[in-house]
């Protein structure tokens, strides 16, 4: 959960900061791939989904995680702004929508039937609070070592999408799990 939080906070958290004060664009261009993204994001967690029905949820994260990877210097690196647009929007439909929008089904899937909720809310809230320390980290170095935004969105995106494809390989795969309470009470 830590992994997929650092991802998305390095997708997310600073982009329009990134725009605004390494790029100088306008509010209107700042907002239009941040739209899009998330448009393509909201398609992309019921897609991948499906995908998850078919090949199991492990893999319908794994790959999209791995996507991310590459699809990060195609809109941190550019100034175009077509291309920003472009690439974010492929960011929501891998490191997105392709990988987040399964977490909260893989997580509670992972669990017995009597500690389910307990369970995946605490894992899931860990992973939150070290995902947002992100923004403080990603902050530091852009202005510290006056690298800018997108080094620091690039390294945290890599490393969070790798680190979480990683966690999922060693990890079980939990389509068609059958879900019983060990605990029954008459």
């Amino acid at each position: 959960m830590a992994s997929g939080f650092i991802t998305y906070y390095s997708i997310n958290a600073l982009f329009a900061t990134h725009l605004q004060k390494d790029l100088g664009l306008s509010p209107a261009l700042v907002a239009t791939p941040i739209a899009l993204g998330n448009v393509v994001v909201f398609v992309a967690s019921g897609s991948w989904g499906c995908v998850a029905d078919r090949i199991g949820r492990r893999w319908a994260m794994i790959i999209p995680a791995l996507l991310a990877i590459p699809v990060t210097p195609l809109y941190l690196f550019t100034h175009n702004v077509l291309w920003i647009a472009i690439g974010f929007m492929l960011q929501g439909a891998c490191g997105g929508g392709g990988m987040q929008g399964q977490m909260p089904t893989y997580l509670s899937e992972r669990f017995p039937t009597e500690v389910r909720a307990t369970a995946s809310g605490f894992c899931f809230h860990q992973g939150a609070i070290w995902g947002g320390l992100v923004p403080l980290v990603l902050t530091f170095f852009a202005v510290q070592y006056d690298l800018g935004f997108a080094i620091p969105m690039m390294v945290g995106t890599c490393l969070g999408a790798l680190s979480f494809a990683c966690a999922l390989l060693v990890s079980p795969e939990t389509k068609g799990t059958v879900m019983v309470p060990d605990l029954v009470i008459a």
